[in-house]
């Protein structure tokens, strides 16, 4: 490309250049460093590794650790040993309905799995030791369960929480439930029936038991998998069966279209 050309489609490099050192924010470059940096990294960085990746020097890394922990942005690990990324990015981007790149991808599959399933169906993502939902499509009955985007519910005692658990590694499992604080109704599991209900997951690949919430209802809850393994999010319905003379799809076949609908957005997740 002609260089008079490219300069008026791109503007003035050198005029750029200068207005872009007059600009700088030393403080503001170094935090978005390490936030780009944790985003690649799904088990986190120590505070060596840091400042070894970024080339800066172990106090300035340590300063801004410390305000992005405190504005959490960044989780420390429970042994303080390791950093890794809040899902608090997230959240903000979720209150600005342009970038609801998941939840615009998620919306069309939810829709087409209600149609079929004759089931509500709704969205989940992790968010400060308890399950945020961010989307939900209700069934095409007259009668349905529904959960409204931006409740919480409970980590440990429901489909969406144990799947989301189920599919990280251990350390990171543990920082989830030591941020866990129980919202109203929680029903108290042991740790090692908890244990066995996650191990359930990984085996099958999806939770599907009688709610611990309400009489009738059964998750089925199927993670959307990230590049490397991790729960992006939770897909889960609250499966009714009907008693009338209408026929809907059996559990079974609500089962078969729920794992096919997690499977088509985590392919669309890592597009």
């Amino acid at each position: 490309m002609n260089k008079s050309i490219q300069s008026d489609i791109l503007g003035k490099p050198a005029e750029d250049q200068e207005q872009q050192d007059r600009y700088r924010a030393p403080a503001l470059d170094k935090g978005l460093d390490i936030l780009e940096l944790l985003a690649d990294q799904p088990e986190g960085l120590t505070r060596g590794e840091i400042v070894k990746a970024l080339d800066r020097g172990p106090s300035e890394i340590y300063r801004m650790l410390e305000r992005l922990v405190a504005r959490q942005y960044v989780l420390r690990s429970l042994a303080g040993d390791r950093y890794s990324l809040s899902l608090k990015m997230f959240d903000l981007a979720h209150r600005y309905p342009p970038n609801h790149r998941l939840v615009t991808q998620a919306l069309p599959v939810m829709d087409r799995y209600v149609k079929e399933a004759e089931q509500s169906c709704h969205l989940g993502v992790y968010d400060r030791g308890n399950v945020q939902i961010v989307a939900q499509v209700s069934s095409p009955a007259t009668c349905g369960m529904t959960v409204r985007p931006g409740t919480r519910v409970n980590l440990l005692d429901t489909g969406s929480g144990q799947v989301l658990l189920a599919c990280e590694s251990d350390e990171r499992r543990r920082q989830m439930v030591a941020e866990h604080v129980a919202l109203d109704g929680e029903v108290q599991i042991p740790p090692d029936e908890l244990e066995h209900m996650l191990e359930a997951v990984r085996a099958t690949g999806y939770r599907q038991r009688e709610s611990l919430q309400y009489f009738g209802v059964i998750d089925i809850s199927c993670p959307i998998l990230g590049p490397h393994g991790h729960a992006l999010a939770v897909l889960t319905t609250p499966y009714i069966r009907r008693i009338d003379r209408h026929a809907i799809p059996s559990l079974d076949r609500a089962r078969e279209l729920m794992l096919q609908a997690a499977r088509d957005l985590s392919l669309l997740a890592n597009a």
